[in-house]
């Protein structure tokens, strides 16, 4: 594999933090977003999901193209203040049959999340079939076991993979190694808990077909050490060191047939769920032919995980 260019600068938690806006202003009694979504389960039923976006300190690994440092606090929130911010969203959301925390970071961050208030989250949780959860994998260890043992229904760990590119993982600053995402999978899945990743399609340092091909190996990858259910998320800038990259060539966006090849390749791997993210979707993909009817087909395509017939447009750049 070659890069594009090779990095024009040290990539580190100094120059990634030099290239940041202001964050956004946030209440760390409230959630900063919450929203009822459909999914297709475990169990092949197309279940509701309540999914919270809690608002917590910033995640204290700085991954090169993170922007949830946007919604978060300098400081740790107040003990309680978590099961509040949960509390007050389901109160506001439909019923559902499972339910996302997502914080931003880490969950078993002791600075993010006060282990003080696992048993009140655990008590607000406990009717849900499934609770899923973020993790580091280097912060996968004794508290993530404890709080499974706190839930009456399932704990599903969502962790970040990215790329099985070696080269562009150590790139991207994410401070872990293939081997630690291996070991913190079985360490999981020895405790009874299914394990999401999320990969990213086309990360910087990577050409169009690059991009493609890590994201088929990473989905490879991650089937063969016991992930269940893998999410592909088009990188996007936007974080500043992400503007900082695409400036010098070394980052662009993948277009929507790449993100229509990868989800196609990973659901007809048949090793478990393939989603793509499609969040922003319309903001990313715009400019693209039939932007609208693709999307669609994606979105039907998560929740069916079969392949539907191509949408055939009328484009003859390549991008079809």
């Amino acid at each position: 594999m070659k890069f594009l260019n090779q990095p024009h600068t040290t990539i580190d938690d100094a120059w990634i933090l030099a290239q940041r806006g202001p964050k956004n202003s946030v209440d760390p009694t409230r959630p900063y977003a919450f929203l009822d979504e459909r999914e297709r389960a475990l169990d092949g039923r197309i279940v509701d999901v309540a999914t919270l976006f809690l608002t917590n300190r910033e995640c204290p690994f700085r991954c090169l193209m993170c922007d949830l440092w946007k919604n978060t606090t300098d400081v740790s929130v107040a003990p309680g203040a978590i099961p509040g911010q949960i509390e007050w969203a389901l109160e506001r959301l439909p019923s559902a049959d499972h339910i996302k925390l997502y914080n931003s970071g880490n969950f078993f961050d002791t600075n993010a999340i006060p282990p003080a208030d696992y048993p009140a989250i655990a008590g607000l949780v406990e009717n849900y079939d499934t609770t899923v959860v973020e993790c580091h994998p280097k912060l996968v260890g004794k508290r993530c076991f404890e709080f499974r043992e706190l839930l009456p229904a399932n704990l599903h760990i969502a962790m970040g993979l990215e790329t099985a590119n070696t080269a562009v993982l150590e790139a991207l600053n994410k401070r872990m190694t293939l081997d630690d995402f291996e070991q913190a999978v079985s360490a999981l899945r020895s405790h009874g808990m299914e394990v999401r990743t999320f990969i990213l399609l086309r990360p910087p340092f990577l050409t169009e077909e690059e991009g493609v091909f890590w994201a088929k190996r990473s989905i490879d990858f991650a089937f063969d050490v016991g992930v269940e259910c893998c999410a592909v998320i088009p990188t996007r800038a936007g974080n500043g060191a992400m503007d900082i990259l695409a400036k010098h060539d070394e980052f662009e966006p993948p277009i929507i047939r790449s993100l229509e090849t990868v989800h196609e390749y990973g659901i007809r791997k048949q090793s478990g769920r393939v989603f793509v993210d499609l969040w922003d979707a319309q903001k990313l993909y715009g400019h693209e032919i039939d932007v609208d009817l693709r999307i669609d087909r994606l979105s039907r395509m998560n929740l069916s995980q079969s392949v539907e017939p191509p949408i055939r447009t009328s484009d003859e750049t390549g991008r079809v």
